[in-house]
């Protein structure tokens, strides 16, 4: 039987708070260094995929970033974001989609993304998202996935585990990595996650999409 993820994910958001659920993050260090190691301008067009209701839009809008995307396909998680940020959230464009299905608009400086690649599990899924991303990051690309000795599960889903050499080879054809960190993310029922981080810089041998100038 096809699990239908976008059900799972609303039923998720649905019936869980920020505090029952495992990769809930009050401070999201890494991201946030990872960005702020671009040196980018305040209006780079940065994108967190499967942003859902984490907090690194509330750090970023405070930062002053002023061109930010959340993309999540659960409609639920982004309404609670929404609500978290009461008038704040008029600041951000908001998309509700399957990241493998996703058909941008334009191009982004910074493509974010926290725990969604890892729960792509097969080849057809791992290539969509692969091609989004080198088609429409003209900039840089942050993954954050669990590492070789984090969990091989999460929210009763099936997940791949991935080391330095195996996220950089998946990437290899579109993109240069620049570092890579493993963090231990402590869960809100004090357990510990090992991710692994990873930033990368768009290969200028492959051209981005550049987006249309406005009429």
């Amino acid at each position: 039987m096809k699990l239908d993820r976008k059900k799972h994910w609303e039923t998720v958001y649905e019936t869980k708070n920020p505090d029952q659920v495992s990769w809930t993050q009050e401070i999201p260090k890494t991201s946030l260094e990872f960005i702020h190691s671009f040196k980018l301008n305040k209006d780079a067009r940065i994108i967190d995929i499967g942003g859902g209701d984490s907090k690194l839009v509330d750090y970023l809008l405070k930062e002053g970033y002023n061109n930010i995307t959340v993309l999540d396909i659960s409609e639920k998680a982004i309404a609670k974001a929404k609500k978290r940020l009461g008038e704040k959230a008029s600041k951000v464009n908001w998309i509700v989609s399957d990241i493998t299905e996703f058909e941008p608009h334009s191009s982004y400086d910074v493509w974010h993304d926290r725990a969604t690649f890892h729960f792509l599990t097969t080849d057809d899924q791992i290539k969509k998202y692969i091609k989004i991303a080198t088609k429409f990051v003209s900039g840089y690309l942050i993954i954050g996935t669990f590492s070789q000795n984090g969990p091989k599960k999460c929210s009763g889903l099936e997940i791949i585990q991935y080391n330095e050499e195996g996220l950089t080879s998946e990437l290899k054809k579109g993109f240069d990595k620049i570092q890579c960190v493993t963090e231990d993310h402590l869960t809100p029922s004090n357990t510990v996650q090992n991710f692994l981080f990873c930033s990368f810089k768009r290969q200028l041998t492959v051209k981005p999409l550049i987006p249309l100038p406005a009429s």
